[in-house]
């Protein structure tokens, strides 16, 4: 299953041209691609987009046709210089960047507060053989609530996790529903916009579109053999 917002879900449905059924879920509905992956529009930001996900893995257990790999593919920021405009990124960590507390010393995440996690990692294998078969970047994308528009902020995110190369808005609450599922997770980002000052001209979407798509159509065998492994 690959889930996104209706714009990525529709890039990553051209690289899959087989009929598409329709399934309506609670809160949900699964595009069922022939010959495909099943697509979900998961919503913007990490609660919807958990909720969407755990309503469609469920569907799918209870159907006795479990899902053996869930995708969130979309577009997003890149940390310049490392993942410029129109790159793609696959994910090795899926990171809450902003799930924890302020403190007088600085941010600190749930995990140094004593509970939850904020990392998800995809199966190292999975990653990399995504990452060949794309031309992609690999290490960690960041899962926001607030989109970054500040140079100050794009830094502080930069500095407590030196590794990412990417924030979304969805990436962590789709891995936290398929980690209770059982199931793997990959992450996938397309770069429409450099983090840090919000400058929508700046903003190349139908480029970071255009590469989600091929990259999709590149990412298909290895997703295949994933599946059947």
């Amino acid at each position: 299953m690959a889930t996104a917002v209706p714009a990525e879900r529709d890039a990553v449905a051209e690289a899959f041209p087989g009929p598409v059924r329709e399934r309506e879920l609670p809160g949900a509905v699964v595009h069922r691609v022939a010959g495909g992956p099943d697509l979900l529009a998961a919503g913007v930001g990490p609660a919807l987009a958990a909720a969407s996900t755990a309503a469609a893995l469920t569907a799918a257990a209870l159907d006795d046709r479990p899902y053996g790999l869930v995708v969130c593919a979309g577009i997003g920021g890149g940390f310049a210089p490392d993942a410029p405009l129109g790159s793609l990124v696959v994910a090795d960590a899926i990171t809450a960047a902003d799930l924890g507390a302020e403190t007088a010393e600085g941010f600190l995440p749930v995990t140094e507060l004593g509970f939850g996690t904020v990392t998800h990692r995809p199966p190292a294998s999975l990653a990399e053989a995504a990452a060949a078969a794309s031309g992609a970047r690999t290490g960690t994308v960041l899962t926001v609530s607030t989109v970054t528009g500040t140079a100050a902020r794009a830094d502080a995110l930069r500095a407590r996790h030196p590794r990412a190369l990417a924030e979304g808005m969805e990436g962590f609450g789709v891995a936290e529903a398929a980690a209770a599922h059982g199931v793997p997770v990959l992450e996938v980002r397309a770069v429409s916009n450099p983090v840090g000052p919000r400058d929508r001209a700046a903003w190349r979407i139908g480029d970071a579109l255009a590469a989600l798509t091929e990259g999709f159509g590149k990412l298909a065998p290895v997703l295949e053999s994933w599946n059947t492994a």
